[in-house]
């Protein structure tokens, strides 16, 4: 028991760290911009729920699928930084959230790749050979559960934003979520450049 807590503890902050949940605020508020506190919750549930099943599939199930279909890591990272890019760019131009009109929020762009996306899951692969599958699976799970808890408390940072500065932050996240969907992008094709 002992052993599995501290394996916790080390397979929790590279997870942790993964997920970053902090920087994932800023666009959970600018994706959920005007809609009221029950849409939200809704949302969180979705993207929970999407988080959860992705990681946990992932981890049991990653490295066989992605031998099988003969996909890498980075092929998976640059797929996951051309979704965002889409989604960051298509609210930037147009002021419209792409997810929002396809029902999806919680589950893409929130739940996958926001939430549990390359990061975290090349990260759990990882940690399954170093910690084993019962220490990881814990901690994906409690990160999970942590990030929604943040997400359920984005209301009071809005509220002490304002509208203007509610705005002003969701233009900036935009910009934020297509440069990281450019870094992410960038990791995976110079993987891809460097195993060729």
């Amino acid at each position: 028991m002992l052993e599995l807590m501290r394996d916790f503890l080390l397979a929790f902050v590279p997870i942790f760290v993964a997920v970053d949940i902090v920087g994932v605020l800023p666009l959970y508020l600018s994706l959920t911009e005007g809609l009221a506190a029950p849409e939200r919750r809704a949302i969180i549930a979705q993207s929970l729920i999407t988080a959860i099943a992705i990681a946990v599939g992932f981890i049991f199930l990653g490295k066989g699928i992605f031998g099988l279909l003969g996909i890498t890591v980075h092929d998976f990272m640059v797929a996951g930084g051309v979704l965002l890019f889409v989604i960051s760019t298509v609210d930037l131009v147009t002021g419209r959230k792409l997810a929002r009109q396809a029902g999806t929020l919680g589950a893409v762009p929130l739940g996958t790749p926001l939430i549990v996306g390359p990061a975290v899951l090349t990260t759990s692969l990882l940690l399954v050979d170093v910690y084993g599958y019962g220490a990881t699976l814990l901690a994906v799970l409690v990160n999970i559960l942590l990030a929604g808890a943040v997400l359920l408390a984005a209301g009071r940072f809005e509220r002490l934003l304002g509208q203007a500065g509610s705005r002003a932050v969701s233009k900036v996240a935009s910009l934020i979520l297509a440069a990281i969907a450019v870094m992410i992008i960038r990791r995976g094709l110079v993987g891809i450049l460097s195993a060729a």
